[in-house]
């Protein structure tokens, strides 16, 4: 019991605070105890240390630390992704000798698949260029998707690059670049997710899923049977297992009682100490494939909305913003929206209405010329009342992620008035 306890402790916490750092930030989590751990890891204990440290060396250690720590998480390193691939190619080098001898031939040929999927993925994702934006760049990223004068507007620059900014696009402060439809930044990749790689990373997650629950769960059908094959009482499932009390030596067993947990997990524990590495490995694969699944939902959950990670963001921001009554709309132009759509006449939609944001809480003049639109202004107070551009139903959306430049016509598109969601269709020439 004692190894079990151990393993499943280490493998637990390790989860749980990958978990904390990368999930916490995530609208869906804010106000819950997710985001307090997120926040205490990521701000409360490093800035404990940092006035510990002033007090007693002045801040000469946490300065050194700070800009390690500047260089660890601004930078641009493969550290994490050296530590996952040795992560990845160490578990399958302690447990696949291991089973090997006790595979069948189909389940051999599903282990040699399935470990070699992610490290094709890894790489495709890992240098695959995501989509970086440049001046010879800068024309095909205009012409992918229309601006949604909502979350992007035209004539936006990056003030880093100096360069114009494509709908859907965002700076990467780790990277140095702009990059087209921006997911995020996967420092397990070394690399963004943008409009270039989506799919590919889509296809690791996929793939290190099916490979850690897979392995697990065979890994702890093998350790199952050489638990069975010695103590043939024992059942994976404890309420199944029994005791036999009296005449040990019959063929017949006197009586059979409920095996105790005590008995249960110390049969499991002879498993796992006789065969550590498959265990350890089959154990680790079962605890980290739900953070894995889950990670795979929510960017499957992301492509069945049709936004990505940034965009999340941003629609949580203006959530809020709208709550506070900050945000105002109209309508567009009809000549004007097409014709500044005319650029990007794969994409099926157009924008009816531009957002604005009014720190001052007041409408713009109606009269405004810096300010798309007609019409007098109207305060927004929930996201029901705002439009999401790229959203053309799960498949398209697929479609739109693993096909480049896929040319979308009105049958790929959902019944407007089914989706709830009042969207005028660009006039196709």
């Amino acid at each position: 019991m004692g190894v079990i306890a151990k393993m499943a402790g280490i493998v637990l916490a390790i989860s749980l605070l990958t978990f904390i750092i990368f999930f916490g930030r995530l609208p869906i989590f804010r106000r819950t105890p997710i985001a307090w751990l997120y926040t205490f890891f990521v701000a409360n204990l490093p800035g404990g240390v940092l006035a510990v440290d002033r007090a007693v060396t002045g801040g000469r250690f946490t300065s050194s630390l700070k800009r390690f720590g500047h260089f660890m998480m601004n930078d641009k390193h493969p550290t994490v992704l050296i530590f996952f691939l040795v992560l990845l190619a160490g578990s399958e080098w302690m447990a696949i000798p291991s089973a090997w001898a006790f595979m069948g031939t189909v389940q051999r040929m599903a282990v040699v698949v399935s470990s070699a999927l992610p490290y094709v993925f890894l790489y495709l994702a890992a240098y695959t260029d995501p989509g970086t934006v440049s001046m010879g760049s800068l024309k095909h990223h205009l012409s992918l998707y229309p601006y949604d004068y909502g979350l992007f507007h035209p004539g936006a620059r990056c003030y880093t690059c100096n360069l114009l900014k494509p709908p859907r696009s965002k700076h990467c402060p780790v990277c140095k670049r702009c990059i087209g439809r921006l997911d995020h930044h996967c420092i397990f990749i070394n690399n963004c997710v943008g409009v270039g790689n989506h799919h590919w990373f889509l296809l690791l997650l996929l793939s290190t899923a099916f490979l850690a629950s897979y392995g697990g769960w065979m890994g702890l059908c093998i350790l199952r049977d050489r638990v069975v094959e010695r103590f043939p009482s024992w059942s994976m499932l404890p309420w199944r297992a029994y005791e036999v009390s009296g005449g040990a030596l019959a063929n017949t067993p006197l009586a059979t009682r409920p095996m105790s947990m005590e008995t249960w997990l110390m049969l499991l524990s002879w498993g796992m100490k006789n065969y550590i590495q498959l265990g350890s490995v089959s154990l680790l694969g079962l605890l980290i494939s739900p953070l894995v699944w889950g990670l795979l939902a929510y960017n499957l959950w992301n492509v069945w909305t049709g936004q990505t990670t940034n965009e999340s963001l941003k629609w949580s921001d203006m959530k809020c913003d709208m709550e506070d009554g900050l945000v105002y709309k109209r309508r567009l132009d009809v000549a004007a929206t097409v014709s500044a759509s005319a650029s990007s006449s794969r994409w099926p939609l157009v924008p009816e209405h531009v957002f604005v944001l009014c720190e001052d809480g007041n409408p713009p003049p109606p009269n405004e010329k810096d300010l798309p639109g007609v019409g007098d202004w109207e305060r927004v107070w929930t996201l029901r009342d705002a439009e999401n551009l790229y959203d053309l139903g799960f498949w398209s959306n697929l479609k739109d992620i693993f096909i480049p430049n896929y040319q979308f016509n009105t049958k790929d598109l959902p019944a407007a008035e089914r989706r709830g969601r009042p969207r005028r269709r660009l006039p196709r020439k």
